[in-house]
């Protein structure tokens, strides 16, 4: 058997090899270390790099690249100075479901924590988005996602103060937006246009997510229409590359 291809699911089919067969020295580690991520549980502590050094009988820095590339893909996260095993992605559905919901259906607790919520006249750009006149109010919410209690994420909603008026004075900040309009006002979800891409996160956002500059996010921009068809918010989303996984259901 060609022992350059790996068959476990969702795994790449030739694992990283390069064609001349020669195997790369942080490669070969982190193989060995996803290995023990493996035999360990979440939350789990991995030895520290020096131990790894011994263990393998590589130099500190190529742990360190091994390491690296696992905290990148999801399966490590920094816990103090330490290293701990990650548990499983959150997989959040694109669908007009809110955020608390996806979160809810895997077994975790949803939350989020207020950075700020800003009342503004509306700027020309984003007028048609939310379907006001230039000028009219608007409130900017911004908040941390959390998942219980581990930040993954940081969330910009932008909507017509026209449409809902009382966001300062009625709205608990910690709770489901969609679920406030729903509930006390009566606005339900029509449709969306959604966009994802993969960026890197401002020095502002990763400090307020808790993560490296350096960690990839995956960037979405919704806007949503009530069920008129017309504009009801525009909400600019960043979550954690290595936290976060999307998934939806193609038909034919």
């Amino acid at each position: 058997m060609d022992h350059r291809y790996v068959y476990a699911p969702g795994a790449p089919i030739r694992s990283g090899i390069p064609e001349h067969g020669r195997i790369p020295k942080y490669y070969a580690v982190k193989a060995r270390l996803s290995l023990l991520v493996d035999e360990l549980g979440e939350g789990d502590l991995l030895p520290t790099e020096r131990d790894l050094a011994l263990r393998y009988e590589v130099s500190r820095e190529t742990v360190r690249q091994a390491l690296r590339e696992l905290l990148l893909e999801g399966r490590l996260r920094r816990q103090g100075r330490g290293t701990v095993v990650a548990g499983p992605k959150l997989e959040q559905p694109l669908s007009l479901a809110s955020y608390t919901e996806g979160v809810r259906r895997q077994g975790r607790r949803p939350g989020r924590s207020l950075v700020g919520l800003d009342r503004f006249p509306c700027p020309e750009s984003l007028a048609p988005e939310i379907g006001v006149d230039p000028g009219e109010p608007v409130w900017h919410l911004e908040r941390v996602l959390l998942a219980d209690d581990e930040r993954v994420g940081l969330e910009s909603t932008y909507v017509s103060v026209g449409r809902v008026p009382e966001l300062d004075t009625e709205f608990d900040p910690d709770s489901s937006f969609y679920s406030y309009l729903r509930d006390r006002l009566s606005i339900s979800f029509g449709d969306a246009d959604e966009r994802i891409e993969t960026v890197l996160a401002t020095p502002r956002e990763a400090l307020l997510i808790g993560t490296p500059p350096a960690l990839p996010m995956l960037l979405m921009h919704r806007l949503s229409r009530d069920t008129d068809g017309q504009p009801l918010e525009r909400v600019r989303t960043l979550f954690r590359g290595d936290r976060f996984s999307f998934t939806t259901r193609l038909g034919a």
